[in-house]
């Protein structure tokens, strides 16, 4: 454009110049052409800026919401803790809490054999124990979208759409009463007021539930935060899958050892019976390997505090087993 205005200041043959040139040239003479093309950016963009933004604010809410008020995530925490108390008594006290990246740990652990983690035996102990626990993961919302979330850049951008605003209303001032400019911020204004609340409620209900949790929310970023829950969840469920699957394939295996064999004949059933025991006996050795042997030593301290879990929450003080019940 600058090259285009010395050509004509120069007096130089307008004619001579293409037509792109010339819109150029023409184009550069609008009065204050730069804000408005700012202020026409603005509003083209505005409606794609608001469509990307409100859902990922009503991830942050609904997650961080569910997360907090999920009756169901405190008593699966509270077994965790729980359980976790109990592996380190014998090393030491036992613990009021733990950091929400212990929970990774719990596909960590792993039985003797290597067959089943942690979280494995939990989750079993869970359906056997705690039916009603089972399936708490459908109290929490949007867990994984809130996940991706930035909520530092969807307040920039927030902030950006405000100044945005504002330089339309400027322009609408200037331009004496413009009815598109008019139109546009008498459409959208109410529109950037409920996106610009939201993002309150967002920032205030985020810092509630990381601080809920023993996080720092300056620190914490729902990137790092929400994650923690939705690899919990995920391994939670492929553990459940993997544990129907084994109790499948066990059953089918006793269907098979129990039921006779088609080949044998009535008279031959007789000299066979004397074997079924002892195959009986080497199913349940197999089958009691897989399992934790702390189950099946009927461990004292590991069965009251399933019992006592049941009944109250689980606050211990100290490290010591608690003790028995008295009607024992």
């Amino acid at each position: 454009m600058k090259l285009l205005a010395n050509y004509e200041k120069d007096g130089r043959p307008l004619d001579e110049l293409t037509n792109e040139d010339q819109f150029v040239l023409r184009f550069g003479k609008i009065p204050r052409l730069n804000q408005r093309i700012n202020t026409l950016t603005f509003m083209g963009n505005f409606p794609d800026s608001v469509k990307r933004l409100q859902p990922q604010l009503n991830s942050i809410i609904s997650a961080s919401m569910s997360l907090k008020s999920s009756t169901k995530l405190k008593k699966i925490l509270e077994i965790v803790l729980a359980f976790g108390n109990y592996m380190n008594s014998s090393k030491r006290g036992a613990a009021c809490g733990f950091r929400l990246q212990s929970l990774d740990l719990l596909l960590d652990t792993k039985s003797t054999d290597r067959s089943q983690t942690l979280l494995h035996f939990i989750t079993n102990i869970i359906q056997d124990k705690y039916p009603d626990l089972v399936n708490f993961h459908t109290e929490l919302h949007f867990v994984d979208k809130a996940g991706l979330v930035s909520l530092d850049s969807i307040l920039q951008d927030i902030r950006s759409l405000e100044r945005g605003m504002e330089m339309t209303k400027k322009e609408f001032l200037v331009q004496d009463d413009s009815p598109v400019l008019k139109e546009f911020i008498k459409t959208n204004s109410e529109q950037l007021d409920t996106l610009i609340k939201d993002s309150k409620t967002a920032q205030e209900a985020y810092g509630s539930v990381v601080e809920y949790f023993g996080e720092n929310p300056k620190t914490t970023q729902p990137s790092m935060f929400f994650p923690m829950f939705g690899r919990f969840i995920k391994a939670y469920k492929t553990a459940q899958q993997e544990i129907e699957q084994k109790k499948k394939m066990e059953s089918e295996s006793r269907e098979v050892k129990e039921s006779p064999s088609p080949n044998k004949a009535g008279p031959q059933k007789g000299p066979m019976m004397p074997k079924m025991p002892q195959m009986d006996l080497i199913a349940e050795l197999k089958k009691r390997q897989v399992k934790p042997p702390v189950r099946e030593g009927k461990d004292g301290a590991l069965e009251d505090i399933i019992t006592d879990l049941r009944n109250s929450p689980y606050r211990r003080a100290d490290g010591r087993r608690p003790a028995q019940r008295q009607d024992t």
